[in-house]
């Protein structure tokens, strides 16, 4: 268990094994996240965004809307 201290601005320090495991560098994004008194900190890297990515599984219905609202927008400006 790793330990760290908060600076006045609200800083702190993520140690540098976990750093380099989570491939977190200088500038790197969190999402930050307050659950039953604990803060969850997820590093927003590439890697991470490509592991969430179809999460939302929508079975290509969300594909399918959007051409068909595509097709309609289009329909109505060769109406006009």
């Amino acid at each position: 268990m790793a330990t760290t201290i908060t600076t006045s601005k609200g800083q702190i320090v993520i140690p540098s094994k976990i750093r380099r495991k989570l491939n977190i560098k200088s500038g790197t994004k969190f999402y930050i996240e307050e659950k039953d008194n604990e803060i969850i900190l997820k590093p927003l890297t590439s890697e991470y965004i490509k592991k969430i990515a179809g999460m939302l599984e929508t079975n290509g219905k969300l594909t399918k809307t959007l051409l068909e609202e595509r097709s309609n927008d289009k329909q109505k400006e060769v109406n006009r």
